[in-house]
């Protein structure tokens, strides 16, 4: 089996440095048979879907693989992106937007990085949450507020931004603390913002619980912003519903999705990408008993990754195990 490069990721905590330096020496000596594999997954933040799935995924793979495997925290698509295209993640989770920014090397990648596609995971909602008894009621109504539009290098952010533009909100009237989903939860429990933005999956867990103690409400994206932003981006956005008793509420509300994928280095071996998938798809279920999110992997739908490629070991499982 080839080897891939495993980089330290430095910014995050002393022992993924010890990991990949371990992984570092045992490439350097040859990489000997009993020598373990390391690798790192980019997760997302405390309370998302991103983080809970990044941890059973690097569990089970780290026992289906006989690898050494580890999540860590990021803000989100970007950091994900940034991470997987400079070596220093194998695998992790990005919106199809911002992936599409990053392969292209517009919008806030300065080049195209080389980044391709394992897996179409499930989509993404958009939340505008607001407290229940906000006197916001619209998008337009978010100008003059105290609004988190998400942490920088998130897909959050980037999301935010063009929906804002097109509902001619000036961000520029908006107080942005540029806050996570952790700290916008505590933000918004304390009254030091008045909402904030989140994308992911549905529920997300950390809104779940938020929304038993604070009662929420979700701000509509109306269908014609997401008109809007297909037709400048390329088709990525659909309109969907949040369904009535999600997060405590009795109201139904629309807003856009954006498909999530799984992301890896085009440089990664086939064999490592092919395992992994097959790892995925056998634990599934299992995976799904910590989040539910996962149990929407579908193997006939995972392989519509555009505008992204799949990594030709992707394309070489799916190909081997088409029914």
């Amino acid at each position: 089996m080839r080897r891939s490069r495993i980089v330290s990721r430095g910014i995050a905590t002393a022992v993924l440095g010890i990991i990949a330096a371990v992984a570092l020496s045992a490439c350097s000596a040859g990489g000997g048979a009993q020598q373990r594999q390391q690798y790192v997954i980019a997760s997302g933040v405390t309370g998302g879907i991103y983080a809970g799935y990044g941890s059973e995924l690097a569990k089970v793979l780290s026992r289906e693989l006989g690898a050494h495997i580890d999540a860590v925290s990021t803000e989100g698509s970007l950091e994900n992106l940034r991470l997987v295209g400079s070596g220093e993640a194998l695998f992790g989770f990005a919106q199809s937007d911002t992936a599409a920014d990053a392969v292209a090397g517009t919008g806030p990648f300065a080049e195209p990085l080389p980044i391709v596609a394992a897996a179409r995971l499930y989509e993404e909602y958009v939340h505008v949450v607001v407290r229940a008894d906000s006197d916001v009621a619209e998008l337009g109504d978010l100008a003059g507020h105290n609004i988190s539009l998400g942490a920088p290098n998130s897909g959050v952010a980037a999301a935010s931004a063009r929906i804002l533009d097109e509902a001619d909100v000036d961000v520029a009237t908006i107080t942005n603390p540029k806050l996570g989903l952790d700290d916008s939860l505590a933000a918004l429990r304390d009254g030091t913002i008045e909402g904030f933005f989140w994308v992911g999956g549905l529920p997300t867990p950390g809104l779940q619980a938020f929304s038993q103690e604070v009662p929420i409400r979700l701000v509509s994206i109306e269908h014609q912003f997401v008109d809007q932003l297909n037709d400048r981006y390329g088709g990525v956005y659909r309109v969907a519903e949040f369904p009535a008793g999600l997060y405590g509420r009795d109201e139904v509300s629309v807003t856009m999705t954006v498909p999530n994928y799984l992301i890896v280095s085009a440089d990664a071996p086939d064999d490592v990408v092919a395992d992994a998938l097959a790892a995925v798809f056998r634990t599934r279920a299992e995976i799904a008993a910590s989040v539910p999110t996962a149990a929407l992997l579908d193997r006939r739908l995972a392989i519509f990754t555009a505008p992204l490629e799949l990594h030709p070991g992707a394309a070489a499982y799916y190909r081997n195990t088409k029914r």
